[in-house]
């Protein structure tokens, strides 16, 4: 090997040597720029800035107490910094990007509730108010009024004329011993002549006139509707046989359909009024007279018996109306807009605005709804504002952050409570069962058919389609989860 080689050969050896050395600084430089997650919080630490948690934005209620992946998503977790906010329950938002975002403000306020229930109703017949007309002695029919069912008639209005012919044997036999001047004969007869059916006005103008009067006009004995009409000229009629049915018009029954969920509040005695769309502008008042034992069904609704006057005539059977149910004074209560709040399928939430642009989102427990605004039975004071628009992009803002809301004065995570409604059984198998239940009420959830998972398979026992239930239910993450069926009667 010749020198020239010999020096070649070492340069070249220098030059590896240097890119080595660039090689590891820039690695170096490399790692640093891209170190490991673990190395944030000393960073954190050397900034000043004392991290409270880190979690995942995807699953923000997931705290963990140090840096890393995400055991969620491929992802870094996100540091949660002390100054960030004074209260790790609330979410910050600027005053000039919370009008942009229209959020509008409501006051919490106490007012009194009433116990009115609005409801609808038909307009039916008053049972109460039926006449049967008869005939009070067998005869034939020589004359029948022009009628016909539903007419409605004016009381004393003709219905039929009938020829009696054993009335004038027994009124001979009354005028024959009037004409001796026995009083006591007189008398017999004139009982005998009342025991054959004759009607006292017959028999007065038969001991006026003296004269035999077999045929009689049969009228109404009360105005209203013929409901039925049963004779025809030239027919025969027996001794208590029905020619007509007439039914009165001065009052009606209004059948209301009271919600299931506030049968409660309606009583005999309440005040109703009713407006009808017949009659705009001109409600008729009346009173509840009975709460009938039956349900209907299909709409899992007490039914309420209004009894209205109707001295004109004008209500007819088959008119609905809405009707208000008023009841005996109210309790004070809280209220908020029903827009304020924010339902899901497990809880209600509202946001409560705080100082310094500050939303915090609350766990409320609902009551009625009374016009635009719903009652608030736990989770709120009187006084405080809530976020009555725009709430739903705050309510996702704290998600993210990892904001969970809590109810007022909670400290820890209550079990969830067991919401019980009655109900059918359409199917039911070891692991599900199909209801027609009546509604939640503690989950302001309607009746409906769905198909429930049960808790344990023995809650299926001795349990078939058909048999009437007692449901209990519990709020899981995948919806509700049955854990009590208590037979409450038969198929029906």
């Amino acid at each position: 090997m010749t020198r020239q080689t010999i020096n070649k050969t070492v340069l070249g050896l220098f030059v590896v040597a240097a890119l080595l050395a660039a090689g590891v600084a820039g690695g170096l430089w490399w790692a640093g720029r891209h170190a490991p997650a673990d190395t944030r919080a000393d960073v954190s630490a050397q900034d000043g800035r004392a991290v409270l948690y880190w979690y995942d934005p995807m699953v923000p209620t997931q705290k963990f107490d140090k840096p890393g992946k995400s055991p969620f998503m491929d992802m870094d977790l996100v540091p949660k910094y002390a100054d960030e906010g004074g209260d790790a329950s609330t979410v910050k938002i600027d005053p000039g990007v919370a009008q942009n975002l229209g959020v509008r403000l409501a006051t919490v306020t106490r007012t009194t509730v009433g116990t009115a229930v609005q409801a609808t109703g038909i307009v039916d017949f008053n049972a109460r108010d039926v006449a049967i007309v008869q005939a009070r002695s067998g005869g034939f029919v020589e004359r029948v009024a022009g009628l016909a069912p539903n007419d409605v008639i004016q009381s004393g209005a003709l219905i039929a004329e009938l020829l009696v012919p054993e009335w004038a044997a027994v009124q001979q036999e009354y005028l024959a011993l009037k004409a001796l001047g026995d009083t006591t004969l007189e008398g017999a007869a004139r009982e005998r002549m009342r025991l054959s059916g004759m009607p006292e006005s017959l028999i007065r103008e038969v001991a006026k006139t003296g004269k035999v009067r077999n045929r009689i006009a049969v009228t109404a004995p009360r105005g209203g509707v013929i409901q039925s009409l049963d004779v025809r000229a030239g027919m025969t009629v027996m001794a208590g046989q029905t020619l007509a049915q007439i039914n009165g018009i001065g009052s009606v029954w209004l059948d209301v359909a009271v919600p299931e969920s506030q049968a409660g509040s309606v009583r005999v005695g309440q005040t109703a009024e009713a407006a009808f769309a017949a009659f705009p502008g001109k409600p008729v008042s009346g009173r509840v007279t009975a709460l009938l034992p039956t349900l209907n069904g299909e709409a899992r609704a007490l039914r309420v018996r209004v009894e209205l006057p109707n001295p004109d005539g004008r209500l007819r059977p088959g008119l609905t109306a809405q009707v208000s149910l008023e009841g005996a004074g109210g309790e004070s209560a809280l209220r908020v807009p029903t827009e304020a709040v924010i339902r899901s399928g497990r809880r209600a939430l509202v946001i409560v605005a705080e100082a310094e642009g500050r939303y915090r989102p609350v766990e409320v427990v609902l009551g009625p709804e009374s016009g635009q605004d719903i009652v608030i039975l736990s989770g709120l004071d009187e006084g405080q504002q809530v976020v009555a628009s725009g709430q739903f992009l705050i309510d996702s803002e704290a998600s993210l952050q990892g904001i969970v809301a809590r109810g007022a004065g909670e400290t820890a995570a209550a079990p969830a409570a067991l919401h019980e409604a009655d109900g059918v059984i359409d199917e039911i198998s070891a692991g599900y069962v199909t209801l027609t239940h009546g509604p939640f009420k503690t989950l302001a959830m309607p009746g409906m058919t769905m198909e429930f998972p049960l808790a344990r398979p023995e809650l299926a026992k001795d349990l078939k389609a058909g048999d009437r239930v007692r449901v209990g239910a519990r709020e899981t993450d995948d919806g509700l989860l049955i854990e009590k069926l208590d037979k409450t009667g038969g198929a029906k």
